[in-house]
């Protein structure tokens, strides 16, 4: 199984996951075009994609979905509380397309075993995605006010994983944003921040060179240097030798990141 970040940030958040077989898009928080602009960089067809699955129903995950579901005649996976919550942007789907799916439930998409997570984020009925190939797994877990513990035995045993570092709370704090704002980024429905990001890494993550991609950074109140920093010093200061034990990487809202197996096949000496 491979994967690239094609897009995170409030600006636009997808995912895109491969195997021999199969060929999925988690959500699609770009304009079709940019999304298959972003396709076409890590030399993917979008004729190819075998389903869509939908975290959450704010725009900056569906910004592309309508149009990337009908032109392409690709399935939907969501639960219903997110399609009855989908703005009018999205525009009409087709009732065929839809397959609605339990907030915590589990299921199969060709050969990818897909388990839902429920999460705390202001949106309907959200969820992060757990994905298993064979002996593979890879899990997508942001836009979370915190970290429960049903989501670190959700993530128990992954070997990559999109995982949230929303802010710095200095910069938030310190920024230009109204209170109301703020306050909902810093509440238990917002975001992680980088170091909340890490404080759950720490429960989540075994130290076997698991690959963590941060993600959906505020380009408003967080810096990529800071976030990954911020993460890497906390894990250490755990014990955790970053570059070997976990391999910390990046994401952007401009450009995917290059397509990666999701199980490392040796661990990463340098930081």
């Amino acid at each position: 199984m491979k994967f690239s970040v094609l897009a995170s940030g409030s600006s636009g958040n997808a995912l895109y996951i491969e195997t021999d077989n199969t060929r999925l898009l988690v959500d699609a928080g770009l304009s079709g075009k940019q999304l298959g602009g972003r396709l076409a960089q890590i030399g993917v067809n979008p004729e190819s994609l075998t389903a869509i699955l939908v975290t959450h129903e704010h725009i900056d995950h569906v910004k592309g979905l309508g149009v990337m579901a009908r032109r392409y005649q690709l399935p939907i996976y969501l639960n219903e509380a997110t399609y009855q919550h989908l703005p009018s942007s999205v525009g009409d789907i087709p009732t065929s397309m839809l397959h609605f799916m339990d907030t915590g439930s589990s299921i199969s998409i060709a050969d990818i075993g897909v388990q839902s997570i429920p999460i705390s984020h202001d949106a309907a009925e959200p969820m992060g995605f757990r994905f298993f190939e064979k002996d593979e797994s890879m899990a997508i877990v942001t836009d979370l006010g915190y970290v429960n513990e049903r989501i670190i035995q959700s993530l128990d045993g992954v070997h990559s994983l999109i995982w949230e570092s929303n802010h710095d709370v200095n910069m938030l704090r310190m920024g230009s944003y109204p209170w109301n704002v703020k306050r909902r980024i810093l509440g238990d429905t917002g975001h992680l921040s980088n170091e909340d990001s890490a404080i759950g890494l720490l429960e989540i993550i075994k130290g076997l060179g698991e690959q963590v991609y941060l993600a959906h950074l505020s380009q408003d109140n967080n810096l990529l240097e800071l976030a990954h920093l911020t993460v890497k010093n906390m894990l250490e200061e755990a014990g955790l030798q970053v570059g070997k034990d976990i391999v910390l990487k990046e994401t952007y809202p401009d450009r995917p990141t290059p397509l990666q197996n999701v199980k490392m096949q040796s661990a990463i000496v340098s930081a």
